[in-house]
């Protein structure tokens, strides 16, 4: 079984930051990527960034220069370290670990943390 942990959302004023964490335990290998994603009321659920095990990155052109993510290979957990933040970036979000079973993609998601970025 798999798990997957999310941790740090919250609320914040326009300007702040806030920083997500998300743990993946459990029977569970070569987990590549692993990212976050966010879901806005009334959108679809996009893709904030991800990162791959050897450090190559990705990010939606909205975070780019504000949002960093990074990752802790040996304990599989990636965070999200979120600057600037502006009420557009309010949605919830959510982690996501991807592996291989058996020549198939896996996808494994955490619950959601809920961000809000006050005005």
């Amino acid at each position: 079984q798999v798990q997957v942990v999310e941790s740090g959302g919250g609320l914040v004023q326009a300007g702040g930051s806030l920083r997500l964490s998300c743990a993946v335990s459990g029977n569970i290998f070569n987990v590549n990527p692993m990212g976050w994603y966010r879901q806005a009321p009334g959108k679809q659920r996009e893709l904030v960034a991800n990162i791959f095990s050897g450090g190559r990155t990705n990010y939606a052109d909205s975070v780019k220069g504000r949002f960093t993510i990074s990752r802790d290979n040996a304990k599989n957990t990636v965070y999200l370290e979120m600057n600037s933040l502006e009420p557009e970036d309010t949605a919830v979000y959510y982690c996501n670990a991807i592996t291989i079973v058996r020549g198939l993609q896996v996808d494994y998601w955490g619950q959601g943390t809920q961000v809000t970025v006050s005005s």
